[in-house]
């Protein structure tokens, strides 16, 4: 065999799963609005990477109170672009700091929730039977509660934490991704792939990972992008409730909450966060729509 012919050889199965996997965030070059999303989500990303040398002040640090946006801090000559609040903190440093602890929690959360459902999913779809009935039960279950209520449930029982948060989100948001999963499963275990690789002797794990899911990654992909925006505002309006990051952590929804008794005379404490956490929802909802588009497509 001569090196071109090496080259030429397809990828094994699992690497060429994980190509198609990857395919669907290349091909978003192809959407503009996913473009702009993309552009969006980046630029919080960066911020958040940044945020010790982006925030020009300690986002806990008491300065001066009340100040609006534009005042100068007349000890060191230094603007408070974005105001202060009512106890003298910087709104842009805890702006910064802020969307560095959402873009850790969420993520976390929505990917945690993604291994448990995605888990439960394929096991009911794939086997069906008893698996089937008992995971698609305990799913109906939770799924009957309103979700802010076991959110309440959770935190209130074990106490404000960002893993108490992520542990709430997961118990809530995995039945539904499980019943996403659990379709897209009943529908491709009958093709044809999937009966050659049971032919060859798979094993039903390998079957799930290598098989089925990459085959139903379009709308996964696409319902995680909305999901986590989701998380985001659920982590915010944690946050307002006071059942999220416990003080001084800066919060974007902590933040709403502390300012709300002055919003009428110093709007900006509030209107401030509210952006925040709107413009990070609105870049991943640009970003599901494109790689909405793309699938379509696809």
């Amino acid at each position: 065999m001569t090196a071109t012919d090496s080259f030429a050889e397809p990828l094994p199965e699992r690497e060429a799963a994980l190509v198609r996997f990857l395919k669907s965030f290349a091909l978003i070059r192809e959407s503009g609005v996913g473009m702009v999303g993309v552009g969006i989500v980046v630029g919080w990303v960066l911020i958040a990477i940044f945020a010790s040398l982006l925030a020009p002040f300690d986002p806990n640090a008491t300065i001066l109170p009340y100040q609006r946006p534009g005042a100068v801090d007349p000890a060191t000559g230094m603007t408070f672009w974005f105001g202060t609040d009512q106890i003298g903190r910087d709104i842009l440093s805890r702006i910064i700091w802020g969307g560095q602890r959402v873009l850790i929690y969420g993520p976390i959360a929505t990917i945690c929730a993604y291994a448990v459902g995605i888990l439960m999913g394929l096991a009911a779809g794939y086997f069906r039977g008893w698996w089937d009935s008992i995971l698609s039960r305990v799913a109906d279950i939770i799924l009957s509660f309103p979700i802010f209520v076991l959110y309440v449930i959770v935190i209130s029982t074990f106490g404000a934490s960002g893993l108490n948060i992520v542990l709430a989100i997961v118990f809530a948001s995995a039945p539904g991704i499980m019943r996403i999963v659990r379709g897209l499963t009943l529908d491709l275990r009958n093709r044809d792939y999937v009966a050659a690789a049971q032919t060859r002797g798979e094993s039903p794990l390998r079957i799930m990972f290598v098989e089925i899911l990459p085959n139903a990654r379009g709308p996964l992909i696409v319902d995680a992008c909305l999901r986590l925006g989701y998380v985001t505002i659920t982590i915010g309006t944690l946050g307002f409730l006071g059942l999220g990051l416990p003080p001084p952590d800066p919060d974007w929804g902590g933040m709403v909450n502390e300012g709300r008794a002055m919003a009428l005379a110093f709007p900006h404490m509030t209107v401030i966060p509210c952006l925040a956490i709107s413009s990070l929802v609105l870049g991943l909802n640009l970003m599901a729509d494109g790689l909405r588009e793309i699938s379509i497509r696809d």
